[in-house]
């Protein structure tokens, strides 16, 4: 069946995989399940309910919501009607979330629990167009959304005929949702999206996902993410079954009790994941641990070119996934056929490293003015190359400027920014190409991303940097959480360091270094001389210019709640930048006075 609305996969469900477990959430230590008709059922409910509130064809409803069946029940029922759903990040700033509740023409708002409803609450007076909140979870004085579905159900009779007619209207070029975009330089631009941005997406990597009907998905990254709200609709059109987590504390759990095929994550995640197996491994001892760092170098040198592999290295991987690589399998539920990882560039070592474990990472490409996927790695060589994002998806066009920028154009491609044609114009040209502002390349049959066109900056050297490739290399070293590269118009490169305090927490008291607290610690001699060492030895497999002359350690974490990185766990660099400036400044000489900052140089 062919989708081109995303009530379309829905039908499509009631009749091809009606399930009694279509999708599924861990509340209170137990997991509530909803069949395909009930799902089904909820959204016409919620479909009639809006219709008797006077909803209609172009109306927009925010939510703010963690993942829940609650928000699929509303997102298709909104879709059916023509209403244009706005989902906004729960953890993006009080200026943020007033100017997106004013900007998007809300006419509702919706949100999960008692903390979104408090992020929301004081800046609903100052938004004359929403006319109500309602709540997902019961909270006291505020709306329940079944009130919704309730006067849905008493308004059947009067809707039940006519919304085949209004589903039938609904184009596939009518706009489905605005998405704004996380803002890592600056206000949160509208994307707006139509049903035919996602389905077309949804259609054209439907056959490049290894899962089948009746498979299991768990979901965790926020819906509000373009990758998560199009794999979502990507799964369930596959008719398999998703499972969303209690709480992103609680994912190792939920893996062990669903046992998925799947799931969607950001590299972070799965860096993070990484960083727990190796530290569990450095506390084994004897042959265990030997057994360990041979299987880890073993899968740190795996080729997906079966040419490239000796028979002796693939006599070597079988002992290793058989006595170790197993046992991580099991970790992630012992049923993994497949993770799909965007929003960021994954680290070569880990793409390597989890697909000499057997599980495949298909790591794709694209913006969420893309719908997202541009290009993704999928099955084996060569569509499958670690390092590349694999070759372009059908239906999509991608060339190469001459400055390198990556541009696209496809059905994926959206309508424009909301209320904001300057800034389309800026991005879309006369040719209909978007650029992406990525700079990257194709290569055997490939795509690869090398930086961020933007990011690129111009040494007086006259070197060009990369800091992405730079800080990826960096952020390979468990000493190191997060790095921000810095050098534009600079002799050399130089760099904030945001250690992983967990590791180096390790490392001091095996190494017996006292100190108070995280201020104190980064100044200690010992910890500077051990940072020290692990940027020289970076270093080294670094081109000359890309070398990180200078540093300095940051005494915390960087995060989005504290406005370091964005929703989507990339680094703002224009407000690390002013953050830091001093330490800057400090670094590279404009000041002689360095004071307590505890400068390394």
């Amino acid at each position: 069946m062919k989708l081109e609305r995303n009530f379309d996969i829905l039908d499509q469900n009631v009749i091809e995989h009606n399930h009694e477990v279509a999708l599924s959430i861990k509340r209170n230590g137990k997991w509530e399940n909803f069949s395909t008709n009930q799902y089904k059922d909820y959204a016409d409910n919620f479909s009639y309910g809006l219709l008797a509130l006077g909803f209609k064809k172009g109306d927009k409803i925010l939510t703010i919501s963690n993942n829940r069946p609650e928000w699929n029940f509303a997102d298709m029922g909104m879709g059916q009607i023509g209403v244009v759903h706005v989902p906004v990040y729960p953890n993006i700033g009080p200026r943020e979330h007033r100017y997106i509740l004013e900007h998007s023409e809300a006419r509702m708002v919706i949100v999960s629990s008692q903390e979104y409803y408090d992020k929301i609450e004081p800046h609903l007076k100052e938004v004359p167009k929403i006319e109500a909140i309602y709540s997902y979870d019961k909270l006291e004085g505020v709306h329940h959304w079944s009130e919704i579905v309730e006067l849905g159900k008493k308004n059947k009779a009067k809707f039940e005929k006519e919304l085949p007619k209004i589903k039938k209207s609904i184009s596939k070029d009518d706009m489905l949702s605005i998405i704004y975009t996380s803002g890592t330089t600056g206000r949160s631009k509208g994307v707006m999206l139509t049903h035919n941005n996602f389905m077309s997406n949804v259609m054209d990597t439907r056959s490049l996902l290894p899962v089948v009907a009746g498979d299991r998905w768990l979901s965790f990254l926020p819906m509000c993410h373009v990758l998560e709200r199009m794999v979502n609709y990507l799964v369930q059109a596959k008719g398999l079954d998703v499972y969303y987590v209690e709480s992103i504390d609680t994912i190792g759990e939920n893996l062990n009790e669903v046992h998925p095929h799947g799931f969607a994550t950001v590299p972070r995640v799965l860096e993070k994941l990484f960083d727990k197996i190796m530290l569990k491994g450095k506390e084994l001892t004897g042959i265990k641990r030997s057994l360990f760092d041979w299987a880890v170098e073993i899968g740190m040198n795996y080729e997906d070119d079966p040419a490239r592999r000796s028979t002796s290295y693939d006599f070597k991987l079988a002992i290793a996934r058989k006595l170790i690589f197993s046992k991580w399998n099991e970790a992630l539920g012992g049923e993994l056929k497949v993770i799909i990882s965007g929003g960021a560039a994954l680290q070569l070592r880990l793409a390597k490293l989890f697909s000499a474990v057997g599980i495949k990472i298909a790591q794709g490409y694209g913006l969420t003015e893309t719908s997202p996927v541009i290009s993704v790695n999928w099955g084996e060589y060569p569509n499958m190359q670690a390092g590349s994002v694999g070759p372009v998806i059908d239906n999509v066009e991608v060339k190469i400027a001459e400055d390198g920028e990556i541009l696209m154009k496809g059905p994926n491609l959206m309508v424009g920014y909301f209320k904001d044609p300057e800034k389309t114009k800026e991005v879309i040209d006369e040719d209909g190409y978007f650029h992406t502002g990525d700079i990257g390349k194709i290569e055997n049959g490939n795509l690869w991303i090398t930086d961020r066109k933007k990011e690129i900056f111009k040494l007086s050297t006259g070197k060009y940097v990369a800091p992405q490739i730079v800080e990826n290399r960096f952020k390979e070293s468990p000493l190191i959480e997060q790095m921000l590269v810095v050098g534009e118009g600079e002799k050399f490169a130089a760099a904030i360091i945001s250690p992983n305090f967990h590791y180096l927490h390790g490392w001091c008291f095996k190494n017996n270094v006292k100190f108070r607290d995280n201020t104190d610690l980064i100044r200690h001699p010992k910890v500077l001389e051990r940072y020290q060492e692990e940027v020289d030895r970076i270093n080294k497999t670094l081109g000359r210019h890309r070398q990180v002359k200078k540093f300095e350690l940051t005494c915390r974490d960087w995060t989005t709640e504290t406005g370091e990185l964005s929703p989507t766990l990339k680094l703002k660099r224009v407000h690390l930048k002013k953050l830091y400036k001093t330490k800057l400044d400090h670094i590279y000489g404009y000041t002689e006075d360095y004071g307590d900052l505890g400068l390394h140089k």
